[in-house]
């Protein structure tokens, strides 16, 4: 089915910074893949956004990632898939709460289905 294989693609993102191996992510993520920050900040290209998994990973660290609710929609080689989660992380010796909407945009080629876009809605952050 193909909704699983572009589930299995971003289960593939989400293991690859949690198990601290950020560049892991380089062949799921289109060179031209942009990243919408909240705040309407644009990151373009795969190298920077591998980066910022890079500096999350070395930055933070990670106590508790919950997902749930993902969703996968497939129309031909495109698929837009999200996921509820809920984080908790540490960063310069203080504690955080994370929840949002991760969204994906993938797109399918030779090399399976890759990542073209990301962003993540309704976040919210507070100390723990």
């Amino acid at each position: 089915m193909v909704e699983e294989e572009v589930s299995r693609t971003l289960r593939g993102i989400n293991q690859a910074w949690l198990e601290g191996k950020p560049l892991d992510l380089e062949p799921l993520f289109d060179p031209n893949v942009v990243m919408l920050l909240p705040g309407g900040t644009r990151v373009k290209g795969g190298n920077l956004l591998v980066q910022s998994f890079v500096d999350m990973c070395e930055n933070a660290r990670i106590h508790c990632f919950e997902e749930s609710d993902r969703q996968v929609d497939v129309f031909g080689q495109t698929a837009v898939a999200s996921f509820a989660f809920t984080m908790v992380y540490e960063r310069g010796g203080e504690k955080y709460r994370s929840t949002g909407r991760d969204l994906w945009v993938f797109c399918h080629g030779d090399e399976g289905w890759t990542a073209v876009f990301r962003t993540m809605l309704d976040l919210a952050e507070e100390p723990v």
